[in-house]
């Protein structure tokens, strides 16, 4: 016999029992397709977007104000407009927009509270509804209520500005000076163009005669002037006013200015008698967290020219009063302009649209928050001249942030316009915008109330749902005067 060698007839079997990464080499082995676990990365979307660039990022960065839960996601959405600029934004502007009934004023107030609390100085300068008094008081605020037998406020004012006069050395009193005078004559003549028709200005000869007239009586006054001085500065004339005008005699003198002396008659005799003819009784404060003027008392239920008249004056005053503050150093916080009602802001005067225009080219530099409400887009196509409408236009365009509230279809086509809105979009936004659910109580509630579209510049928009807290509920009320006389229960956001 033949010693076994150990040897085998058949095929060598690989001793290993695991098979290798692809299966065994050999025929009949069945080489299998074996993938082995996969290893996990983690990394930020600026590396991954790199790999998979359909990413979409998950809502609003986590900083600034808290506004309420992702109506998609349910996390918590913030608003930082000025946080934002230079990263997110380039303009700290603010465009609001949407429905009554919707929640406007209410993100408007959030938004004021929190930046007051973190330094910042609330100015309302003309409050025509008086909606914003008592949060104002609550932040310890001042609110200057304008109306006969309350505060009166002086629109020729010169402000901090003025006060300093006495301090600087004459040459440089002599530039403050003659500053504030313009700034005066610049009311002025905004206040008369009031009721006049669209392009029609004062002739030449009548602005020459106003603004001589405001410069002698700042000179002749103990103080700042008021509107009575320059009137009776243009009715007995010195001799420069006559030289200013090249006029020789008497006569040509009252035919040439009887208008002008009519005009500023009426805003002390007319329906503003008693408000703004006058030296200011109470100054704006400005140390205080907050300030508004509150125009309601007596412009509620005025006409269109007196209530263009009131806001004009108050804007002149208050605005420029905080203006002339920083120039001198007399105030150095950032400030946030709520500017609610913008339509009957806007059709207050040829004055108003050009004030609005600086205020939103000039925001960031200043370090301001204005923030624009309205109900439509048509509001700034309704103005007076083309020039107004051209730079009411580019209101919405500075403004990076966009909240847009509940909207019909035909007003988002106008906002699609100017700020591409996607499919998506437009009828989430639009199903807001149903007809009131009325309940079996009798109360009729906005079905999108409290709801908002967020968009920062062109970036894919973020619904939010508002969330007040009861103390907010109570001090950010609109409905309260309709709903006083049909139902005693709250409705809230």
């Amino acid at each position: 016999m033949t010693k076994n060698s150990g040897t085998s007839a058949g095929p060598r079997l690989n001793p290993r029992v695991v098979a290798p990464r692809r299966g065994w080499g050999q025929p009949a082995a069945g080489r299998a397709g074996h993938v082995e676990t996969g290893h996990i990365h983690i990394g930020t979307t600026n590396q991954v977007a790199g790999l998979y660039p359909w990413i979409q990022p998950g809502g609003l960065p986590p900083e600034g104000v808290p506004i309420g839960p992702d109506l998609l996601t349910g996390e918590l959405q913030c608003v930082d407009p000025a946080g934002w600029v230079g990263r997110l934004t380039s303009n700290p502007g603010v465009w609001i927009q949407g429905q009554p009934g919707a929640g406007k004023s209410a993100i408007v107030k959030r938004l004021c509270l929190w930046h007051v609390g973190l330094g910042w100085q609330m100015l309302c300068p003309g409050d025509v509804k008086g909606e914003y008094s008592d949060l104002v008081r609550k932040m310890g605020g001042q609110v200057v209520r304008v109306g006969r037998g309350l505060d009166r406020i002086n629109p020729l004012d010169s402000g901090p500005l003025g006060r300093r006069l006495s301090t600087l050395p004459p040459g440089e009193r002599d530039r403050v000076r003659a500053e504030v005078n313009g700034r005066r004559a610049g009311f002025l003549h905004a206040l008369l163009a009031i009721g006049r028709a669209p392009g029609d200005r004062l002739p030449e000869e009548l602005s020459t005669a106003l603004s001589s007239a405001i410069r002698i009586a700042d000179e002749g006054t103990v103080g700042d002037p008021v509107i009575p001085d320059v009137i009776r500065v243009l009715r007995d004339p010195p001799k420069e006013l006559l030289g200013r005008l090249m006029v020789a005699d008497d006569a040509r003198y009252v035919e040439l200015t009887r208008p002008l002396v009519a005009a500023l008659e009426n805003l002390c005799d007319g329906p503003l008698s008693g408000l703004f003819d006058g030296p200011t009784t109470t100054p704006i404060d400005l140390d205080a967290p907050a300030i508004s003027i509150d125009l309601a008392q007596h412009l509620r239920t005025a006409d269109e020219s007196v209530v263009a008249a009131g806001l004009l004056a108050t804007w002149s005053y208050s605005y420029s009063a905080v203006d002339t503050a920083r120039a001198v150093g007399a105030a150095d916080r950032p400030l946030i302009l709520p500017l609610d009602e913008l339509w009957q802001v806007l059709r207050a005067g040829p004055g108003m649209v050009s004030s609005l225009d600086t205020i939103t080219r000039l925001n960031r530099s200043k370090g301001e928050i204005s923030m624009m409400v309205t109900h439509s887009l048509r509001d700034l196509e309704a103005l007076p001249t083309p020039e107004d409408r051209a730079k009411a236009a580019g209101f919405m365009e500075r403004a990076d942030t966009l909240i847009l509230a509940a909207s019909p279809h035909n007003e988002l086509d106008l906002v699609s316009e100017r700020r591409p809105l996607t499919d998506g979009e437009r009828h989430m936004v639009s199903s807001w915008a149903s007809p009131a659910t009325t309940g079996a109580d009798g109360a009729s509630i906005h079905p999108g109330r409290g709801k908002y579209l967020i968009k920062l510049g062109n970036r894919v928009g973020v619904p939010v749902q508002l969330r007040l807290t009861p103390a907010e509920l109570q001090l950010y009320d609109t409905d309260h005067a309709i709903r006083s006389g049909s139902h005693p229960r709250a409705v809230g956001v």
